[in-house]
């Protein structure tokens, strides 16, 4: 949700009083009777699965250049929105991750060597699909002495060289704190940082394995200080996980004093009973009062709905904050 006023309705003092009395939820034990139990989702999420002509382009593009994306492994709720409109984001560095997050789909376990081709297999696959913008993300590898980072800067960098005039955003892991495996990436000149916090720091101990609420600020703050001027950092996080409303708006001043523009909210939706349960669905209106309360804080652009994604809608951000002109290369 962009942060013009004409989308925000307004909220009264005793709305945003009431809402601030929430209280917090605990995450369940695994495989007690509550994490076991199913939720169903409230009939206003719903999941548009139609697909078009593009969807299937896509699909094969990715097929044929032997790679992965964010939208499968991770069973992102807008695939076919975003197949659709011949967009997809790429999963690099394999397909298996070395951490355990409680609520990730993503395969975790000992991954396969790095492929040395992949950067050139993603500059075809851009080339192909004809991307005006592109999106990276990747699993953790904490195998690796840099965490990836060399090998994602390799990506960005064969990107650049190959379409001079397509921007890249990624989605960066922690890199287990390592400032200049960080730097690598930053070297290679992203458009735009993105590194999740993905929850509120209470349940970091439950829910992420191997995390670190106060490394996520410092991957962010050092990127920010780093980052040539314009460039614009990123973050985002899950909602429905036991968390209090005054607990995301506590991230949300953290986020900010680590100079992110960009923060994407989003209902968290159970990928398996293997994964932590939602503990709550939010509403609309929910989300209204994370975009307001975003832009009271001085974000540049709040994209906060219950299908929100870390790279939904990545290209429309980058175009109305940065312009076409200043993404040039």
């Amino acid at each position: 949700m962009a942060l013009e006023s004409k989308s925000i309705s307004p909220f009264t003092e005793a709305e945003i009083e009431l809402l601030l009395q929430e209280g917090e939820l605990e995450v369940p034990q695994p495989n007690s009777p509550a994490w076991r139990q199913r939720v169903g989702k409230p009939e206003w999420l719903k999941i548009d699965l139609r697909t078009q002509p593009a969807y299937a382009a896509v699909r094969a593009t990715l097929r044929g250049c032997s790679l992965g994306t964010v939208c499968q492994e991770a069973q992102c709720p807008n695939r076919s929105e975003c197949w659709n409109a011949g967009t997809a984001t790429f999963l690099v560095m394999g397909e298996i991750c070395t951490r355990n997050c409680a609520y990730c789909a993503v395969r975790k376990g000992r991954p396969q060597p790095l492929d040395p081709q992949e950067p050139e297999r993603l500059a075809q696959a851009v080339g192909e699909l004809g991307l005006e913008y592109v999106v990276l993300t990747s699993v953790d590898r904490d195998d690796l002495p840099d965490g990836g980072a060399s090998h994602l800067a390799a990506i960005i960098e064969t990107l650049h060289k190959a379409h001079p005039w397509v921007p890249v955003e990624v989605l960066i892991p922690d890199f287990s704190g390592n400032l200049e495996a960080l730097e690598t990436v930053l070297a290679a000149g992203p458009q735009v940082l993105n590194h999740n916090v993905e929850t509120v720091p209470r349940l970091y101990p439950r829910l992420r394995s191997r995390g670190n609420y106060d490394t996520c600020q410092r991957i962010l703050s050092h990127a920010k200080r780093l980052l040539p001027a314009g460039t614009l950092t990123k973050s985002g996080l899950m909602v429905g996980l036991g968390e209090s409303h005054r607990e995301v708006i506590e991230v949300m001043r953290d986020l900010r004093r680590c100079g992110v523009d960009v923060l994407t909210i989003g209902q968290y939706l159970r990928p398996s009973l293997k994964n932590v349960p939602v503990l709550r669905y939010r509403s609309a209106r929910e989300f209204e009062f994370y975009a307001f309360m975003g832009r009271q804080l001085g974000f540049k652009w709040v994209e906060s709905s219950p299908l929100t994604r870390s790279s939904y809608r990545a290209k429309g951000q980058a175009d109305s904050l940065l312009g076409a002109s200043s993404l040039e290369m």
